[in-house]
């Protein structure tokens, strides 16, 4: 069970109570604590959280007009926040950025999600690879920076770190951005250390981030702490958080070393990049709605996809259009991830895992009909046709009876949409130009 799962229970919980009394709220701090040490949070940040909650919630007079449930949940919500850490807004700005880490974080895959983070936002971003250490290191980071468009330095044989740099910087010096991905070892030693402070000295770096794997839990603390107190960091980024059940206590451990956290990394796709929210983040494990975060994504998914605004537009569908859509989805994240962001998080995974499955099958009809078919979906009713589409696509009659079923329940919305008033103006506070 993940922190968001373990902390939504415990409020269903109390929700179910027919009396909160002390009893109820104690019972509900035990299940908080059980989350959140399931969840390798550090037991003496859960004690004193806990007991905040427990304290406020029996000493506290209830404010007018408010259930006992939702002040409680906004009480979890107001400590969690505080617990994870403040929230982070980078400057899009010219500068330069050293990643330093251990092996394994994900450091060399993150420099190119950080370079596409910039690089999307209009500024120019150059890679240099300073990982000398690390077999393949040069050649991961080459092939990153081509699926990025960003540009890339590096020379697979040099060793000597402060040249690479020195050339990487003359070589890069038109980029708004320079990011330096450094080398790592199984833990930071005295050969691990010297290396970065060769770096640092030659590199001059505006901004200094250690990249953590969520999956180590509370000991990201430890870790921070020690790459701080030899190149004194700006930030952390903490990665593989859409599956690390020990997401929560990598992160209160990193704020509570006093270290700020920067970036998130949610998924292996490099657009999987966020500036760290801790309300949004907090938000999503408690299963409130982020229509913010969720809009953002898919606008940037309808702009890699090349989709043109006409065929964005939901009240002109064809097969074609809808498919160019689909595609688009997919890149927008996982199904749990954007059912997360529409405060659905507790989906079931077999339900899950047939969504996914069915957006791949889906695709794999449109893909089999012919260009005629995908833009006039009345010759898509012919059985002979469907018997067609269904053997080209390995699927089968029923899923494409399934397809054409789905595709017109989405023209109706979108008829319906579109007369609509209200709700086109309620949508439109999320999708400006609508």
């Amino acid at each position: 069970m993940d922190l968001g799962e373990g902390l939504r229970k415990a409020i269903a919980r109390l929700s179910g109570a027919t009396i909160i009394d002390a009893k109820a709220i104690k019972e509900f701090t035990k299940e908080l604590q059980k989350a959140l040490i399931s969840s390798d949070v550090d037991i003496n940040l859960v004690l004193s959280f806990t007991k905040r909650i427990e304290d406020a919630a029996l000493k506290e007079k209830l404010p007018q007009g408010i259930t006992p449930k939702d002040y409680i949940t906004n009480m979890v919500y107001e400590e969690l926040v505080k617990m994870m850490g403040e929230s982070y807004a980078p400057e899009i700005a010219p500068k330069r950025i050293l990643l330093v880490g251990i092996y394994g974080s994900g450091k060399t895959t993150t420099a190119a999600k950080l370079a596409k983070f910039y690089q999307d936002r209009g500024l120019s971003v150059g890679l240099i690879c300073c990982d000398v250490s690390r077999p393949a290191a040069f050649e991961q980071l080459e092939t990153l920076a081509k699926q990025s468009n960003v540009s890339f330095f590096g020379r697979k044989e040099e060793k000597d770190v402060k040249k690479l740099v020195r050339e990487g910087l003359n070589e890069l010096k038109s980029r708004k951005v320079i990011i330096c991905d450094s080398g790592g070892r199984n833990a930071m030693d005295a050969e691990l250390a010297k290396e970065l402070k060769l770096i640092n000295d030659e590199f001059r770096p505006d901004e200094k981030m250690l990249v953590i794997n969520a999956d180590i839990g509370q000991v990201a603390g430890k870790q921070a702490a020690e790459f701080d107190s030899r190149i004194k960091l700006t930030g952390v980024i903490v990665t593989k958080l859409d599956g690390s059940g020990k997401g929560g206590g990598a992160l209160s451990a990193v704020a509570a070393s006093k270290t700020r956290i920067t970036f998130i990394g949610t998924g292996e796709k490099l657009n999987a990049l966020e500036p760290y929210d801790s309300k949004k983040f907090v938000g999503r494990l408690l299963g409130m709605p982020d229509l913010e975060s969720l809009v953002l994504k898919v606008q940037e998914a309808v702009k890699s996809a090349n989709i043109k605004e006409e065929e964005a537009d939901i009240s002109n569908l064809s097969f074609d259009t809808f498919y160019k859509q689909l595609k688009a989805m997919q890149n927008v994240g996982p199904m749990k991830s954007i059912l997360g962001m529409m405060g659905m998080a507790d989906v079931p995974k077999d339900v899950l895992d047939t969504g996914e499955t069915k957006l791949k099958k889906y695709g794999s009809i449109i893909s089999s009909m012919t260009k005629e078919e995908r833009n006039s979906d009345r010759l898509v009713k012919e059985h002979s046709r469907i018997a067609r589409i269904a053997k080209g696509s390995g699927t089968t009659e029923k899923d494409v009876r399934e397809l054409i079923s789905d595709f017109n329940r989405m023209k109706k919305f979108a008829t319906m949409f579109k007369n609509n008033r209200d709700l086109k103006k309620n949508m439109s506070k999320f999708m400006p130009g609508m």
